[in-house]
């Protein structure tokens, strides 16, 4: 299992799949499963059972994981996808765009 580059509230871009091109929030990250449920994006149909919340029952809209491989960090100067450097300084650890070379907060 290797680092992942992607972090909660960084906005990606999806590279592969049926949200090809679309941008979103990662609303959290599936470390084990190298996976990453993004706002908005791959959204699927999951079964409800009745509950006092919900006493019809039915069907809910659903953001399924995206594998990561299939992400990449969206670079703060251009909006376009980049891939990420680290830079160390002093204790402090820094992701850096590739492409411009702008930090990524």
């Amino acid at each position: 299992m290797s680092k992942l580059h992607i972090k909660k509230n960084d906005t990606v871009i999806v590279l592969a799949g049926e949200d090809k091109g679309k941008t979103g929030k990662v609303l959290k990250v599936l470390v084990k499963k190298e996976r990453a449920l993004v706002e908005g994006l791959n959204i699927v149909n999951k079964s409800a059972k009745p509950s006092a919340k919900n006493p019809q029952g039915g069907f809910e809209k659903v953001e399924a994981p995206i594998h990561i491989s299939n992400l990449s960090l969206v670079d703060p100067k251009s909006g376009k996808p980049t891939r990420v450097s680290i830079k160390h300084e002093g204790k402090n650890v820094i992701r850096v765009s590739k492409k411009s070379g702008e930090e990524i907060k």
